[in-house]
């Protein structure tokens, strides 16, 4: 299964790259196969999850590993758990839809000094799309 996500997800980045930058229904598909995985690896509840959507950030652990194991699949995290902001106003850049990129950079760049709490990586991943959503909630951009 991992694989199968995997590779789906290296489509729709090679495509991007090759062809431009990825539809909004190409974004929303990716959204999907990345949320679904990283509930089945962090085990948070789906209405968890989607309270994020809302603002509603509960102090949970499996709903922090959820947010890193998001921000790890987009490559946002680094190995020592800050924020590769650089990479995130890059990758937005070359492939969302304009009317997502121009928003989501700015906030990326505001977030850039989110971690707080490095020694903890699902808290690190907490702290940056906590700080994303706090920036800009109607463009909240995390599945």
């Amino acid at each position: 299964m991992n694989r199968i996500v995997v590779f789906l997800y290296l489509v729709f980045i090679t495509q991007s790259v090759v062809f431009s930058a990825l539809t909004e229904k190409q974004m929303n598909a990716t959204k999907k196969l990345i949320r679904n995985t990283c509930l089945n690896k962090a085990k948070p509840s789906s209405d968890q999850v989607d309270g994020l959507q809302k603002g509603n950030f509960v102090d949970d652990k499996n709903l922090q590993c959820y947010t890193y194991c998001v921000l790890n699949t987009y490559k946002l995290i680094r190995k020592d758990n800050s924020f590769d902001w650089e990479g995130g106003v890059a990758a937005l850049e070359a492939n969302a839809p304009t009317n997502i990129a121009g928003p989501g950079a700015k906030t990326i760049v505001n977030c850039k000094d989110a971690v707080k709490t490095a020694t903890d990586k699902c808290m690190a991943a907490y702290e940056i799309a906590r700080c994303i959503y706090d920036d800009n909630p109607s463009n909240y951009f995390l599945p």
